[in-house]
């Protein structure tokens, strides 16, 4: 068993799409018109058959308290991993993303917490 697709709320798909492709660097994987909505999904290029992330829109009454709650309590709805999370963090800044907490060394671990501007925090670590 593997884990083939997991999802993050969106509150605008487009923006999303921007900033987990133009920013972030994932790439499109799947674009399929749903109605108003879309199967908008995106992978890594390191990886284009591995997992997808679902950028899934925000609609339903339960998502806004629940992402709402995860925020204030500075909880990340996800993480990614990166090779580098100082030069990641650097990369990221420089790209105008904001940062909820600075990369943070903690034993075997290194994470960083940022805001995905479409309403989630997202942790990016290395472990080694």
């Amino acid at each position: 068993m593997r884990i083939h697709l997991t999802s993050v709320f969106v509150d605008d798909q487009g923006k999303a799409l921007r900033f987990y492709t133009d920013v972030l660097g994932f790439v499109k994987k799947h674009d399929v018109p749903l109605g108003t909505d879309r199967w908008l999904t995106v992978v890594s290029p390191e990886d284009p058959d591995g997992t997808e992330l679902l950028l899934e829109p925000s609609g339903h009454p339960a998502v806004r308290p629940y992402r709402t709650a995860l925020a204030q309590d500075g909880i990340p709805v996800a993480s990614f991993a990166v090779d580098d999370v100082r030069a990641e963090f650097d990369r990221l800044r420089g790209l105008g993303v904001r940062f909820t907490q600075e990369p943070l060394d903690m034993g075997a671990i290194t994470t960083a917490v940022l805001d995905d501007t479409c309403g989630n925090l997202i942790q990016i670590a290395h472990s080694g």
